[in-house]
């Protein structure tokens, strides 16, 4: 629960780890609404159909935005008018329909607010409102014919959706955090600027204003001088005249330099501690983790109740429960039955047979990187029980494809290393 409450802020939680397709108790409307939501959701890719969808999403925004660039051309546009007139149509049409979907399946999006109110946290946010963007102008000019051109220009809001091309690729997700992390430094940055472009501008007028009136009029006519100096663009179409507005146009010319290397130096080094970060996983490790297991009784106090019921010691996690021949990743809201062997982070009790759980962090250059987990080669006697991305945790579906960085925890009755597939099958 804790880990929802935290992609609560986020509200791009993976559907994956929170609404798996075998979750029991829960309603065919709502199984149907945590599915289109997952078919919606960019880069949830373990299912054909969710493919398909991404594929068609990018694929309609690459021609919209091909038609749009092509229609601007005069020859282009009168021999295939009509061609373009088609191709937006059905593209804006089908924006239109995912718009929809996705206000369908807001609450899957915001799962702990209310229906209304996840409703309009979409429609509110910037994803939202750029969807709506790609699709309202279009037919807004039928409605009010006298707003065309106006409604024309919030067309150009569609190519933002290329922004959810981050999902697939690492090199532009590394831009956006890097700009995330640092935003606080660098609005101060930008801070420091429209002070110091406010300033330079009052301090020209005050020297220039006599010299070329028409110029410089009044104190923010030098605000356009100020940004293009302290920006270093210079253009020259207004300039200072008098000597010691030249000499005040030196000083915040070199001031600029520095001001612009500011941003820069910022930017420059949060790229580099996220790639320090990157790197970082490329050591495979391997930790051991001690466990006991225990069955639960008919009669114990434990057997009907949920996990988040539990009055569990300090220090004390239920890892995995057996049921049978299924392995269950426990969450708080699986009542435990009879029967049950839970495995509990704990010192091995005296008698118990104990079992051990290694943790092995996949690098680039790990045999398991991009594989699917049925296609590993592993003994018999191992079994994934989790995989960790990130701040996710992952149910091990036959289907799923490991990626670098991936944290896989095994189980088995035998202590070994577990550090490649041959030795896994060779040591235990």
């Amino acid at each position: 629960m804790d880990e929802l409450k935290e992609h609560k802020a986020a509200a791009d939680i993976n559907p994956d780890e929170y609404y798996p397709d075998d979750e029991p108790d829960v309603s065919l409307p709502e199984r149907f609404r945590r599915r289109i939501f997952k078919m919606v959701s960019v880069g949830v890719v373990d299912d054909r159909i969710n493919q398909l969808y991404d594929i068609i999403s990018i694929g309609a925004l690459l021609i919209n935005l091909l038609v749009t660039i092509l229609d601007t051309f005069d020859g282009m546009h009168e021999r295939y008018a009509l061609v373009f007139a088609c191709a937006e149509a059905v593209t804006i049409a089908f924006f239109a329909v995912d718009y929809v979907l996705r206000l369908y399946t807001a609450n899957c999006l915001y799962p702990y607010d209310k229906e209304i109110k996840s409703i309009l946290k979409y429609i509110f946010s910037f994803t939202g409102i750029v969807d709506l963007l790609s699709f309202l102008p279009y037919y807004l000019p039928a409605f009010f014919p006298a707003g065309a051109a106006v409604f024309k220009m919030f067309r150009v809001a569609r190519i933002l959706r290329l922004f959810r091309i981050n999902a697939y690729y690492d090199s532009l997700n590394v831009i956006t955090d890097v700009l995330l992390r640092k935003k606080q430094q660098l609005l101060s940055s930008l801070f420091i600027i429209l002070v110091l472009m406010v300033a330079a501008s009052l301090c020209m007028y005050s020297i220039e204003n006599r010299a070329q009136p028409e110029v410089f009029s009044n104190a923010f006519s030098g605000i356009w001088w100020a940004a293009s100096t302290l920006l270093t663009v210079g253009y020259g179409d207004i300039y200072p005249v008098t000597a010691l507005g030249k000499a005040l146009g030196i000083f915040i010319a070199f001031l600029g330099v520095g001001i612009v290397a500011i941003p820069t130096g910022i930017i420059s080094a949060g790229f580099v501690e996220q790639y320090s970060k990157f790197q970082s996983l490329d050591n495979t490790s391997e930790e051991d983790v001690n466990f006991i297991k225990i069955k639960i009784s008919p009669k114990d106090k434990w057997a009907g109740r949920k996990i988040s019921e539990l009055d569990l010691p300090e220090a004390t996690i239920i890892a995995v429960i057996q049921r049978g021949a299924q392995t269950i990743v426990p969450r708080g809201n699986i009542r435990i039955a009879a029967n049950d062997v839970l495995i509990l982070g704990a010192q091995s009790i005296k008698g118990e047979r104990p079992v051990y759980l290694k943790e092995v962090t996949l690098n680039r250059r790990h045999k398991w990187n991009g594989q699917m987990i049925r296609d590993l080669d592993i003994s018999r006697q191992t079994i994934i029980i989790m995989i960790k991305r990130g701040n996710m945790t992952l149910i091990p579906k036959g289907n799923l494809i490991l990626m670098e960085g991936d944290k896989v925890i095994m189980y088995s009755h035998l202590k070994g290393r577990l550090s490649t597939a041959d030795e896994t099958e060779q040591e235990l």
